[in-house]
């Protein structure tokens, strides 16, 4: 499947610009390489009949057939691991979403100018969510659905003891998600009761990203699902999805549980980050906190869940058969931080049992 080992990436833009310069990104990488290039999904659709690659990376907006049609097409033929690099501004998140929802693991915006310089600039995370991508498990479509240092959740929130109250009349609910979690967290919430316990998610998506995702579990789930906003109260029937590009905590006011939103640096190479959720909630909420860490790529929550575990909380990793990355649970798994792994299905329910103890 890999050549020397190296995973092989097929480029799918119709920019002569884009394709080069990812091509020039992911061939600096000694464990990536560019199995060719195609300017639309007819050339593309031609070269995957000679060989199959291992991971794609695909525009959205191109001539002759469009990247989501596209990408329904391989999902639903013969599943190959999709990165969406598109320059879709917030209007067209929707569109993302759905790229999502037909099986793309990751999504790269680029801006409309300066395209160039910021691919550049984004080789770090365009690498890293190729090397995700080539991890995981695509599952066959079924239904129409400069390097910067790795930062701890120290950079926006100190550890400290915590200061939760040592028992309230309202539990809490952290979930932390990456690559697959889109499908996972749709998954989770949609067995969620209209009146469960309050939540508040992180999961790796771009800026504009989350409001679409969040109006769209609206729709589907009992529960209310929103875009968090700073100073929104965690309250019983909500979840709160942290805004992509921001970081979310949670905090305390008597036994009153908020968020709050604001900027920071990366931390485990993302913003927002799970790190940084589940350090405050292990210092606001402790015992009170239930936790789930999901599919994903990475260590990203790993750290802030055995926090929450030293603090007294409940902590849930899903299992490897249900992710489509076992990253981050795996890691949580590591360290030694988690009460029980289940598979996806099982999580809902072990939560709900967990808040009403």
């Amino acid at each position: 499947m890999k050549t020397n080992g190296q995973i092989r990436v097929l480029i799918v833009d119709d920019s002569s610009l884009v394709r080069q310069t990812l091509s020039d990104i992911i061939e600096a990488d000694p464990q990536l390489a560019v199995m060719g290039t195609a300017a639309d999904p007819f050339i593309a659709a031609e070269r995957i009949k000679n060989e199959i690659p291992d991971v794609i990376t695909l525009d959205v907006e191109m001539p002759r057939m469009d990247g989501i049609t596209f990408l329904q097409k391989i999902m639903s033929q013969r599943p190959i691991p999709v990165v969406i690099c598109s320059s879709l501004a917030e209007k067209g998140s929707d569109t993302a979403l759905k790229a999502l929802e037909y099986g793309a693991l990751e999504i790269i915006q680029k801006p409309k100018i300066g395209t160039k310089n910021f691919l550049e600039e984004s080789k770090i995370r365009i690498c890293d969510a190729i090397k995700a991508a080539a991890m995981a498990r695509p599952r066959r479509l079924t239904r129409t659905q400069k390097i910067q240092p790795k930062l701890s959740a120290d950079a926006v929130i100190a550890k400290a003891p915590s200061s939760a109250m040592i028992q309230t009349t309202e539990k809490v609910v952290v979930v932390g998600a990456s690559t697959g979690g889109t499908e996972a967290l749709r998954v989770f919430l949609e067995d969620m009761p209209r009146d469960a316990t309050g939540i508040v998610i992180v999961q790796h998506m771009p800026e504009h990203f989350t409001a679409s995702f969040a109006r769209r579990l609206d729709e589907t789930c009992r529960m209310s699902v929103k875009e968090a906003q700073d100073g929104d109260t965690v309250i019983r029937g909500r979840a709160l999805i942290a805004p992509g590009n921001m970081h979310t905590l949670l905090k305390r006011s008597g036994a009153r549980y908020y968020v709050e939103v604001r900027p920071g640096p990366l931390v485990s190479r993302h913003r927002p980050s799970v790190d940084v959720l589940f350090r405050s909630a292990a210092r606001y909420a402790g015992r009170n906190t239930v936790a789930a860490i999901m599919t994903g790529m990475g260590d990203d929550g790993a750290n802030g869940m055995k926090e929450l575990n030293d603090a007294g909380a409940y902590t849930i990793a899903q299992d490897e058969a249900t992710c489509v990355v076992f990253g981050m649970p795996q890691e949580a798994i590591k360290r030694g931080a988690v009460h029980k792994v289940l598979p996806l299905e099982e999580i809902a329910a072990a939560v709900l049992k967990q808040c009403a103890c």
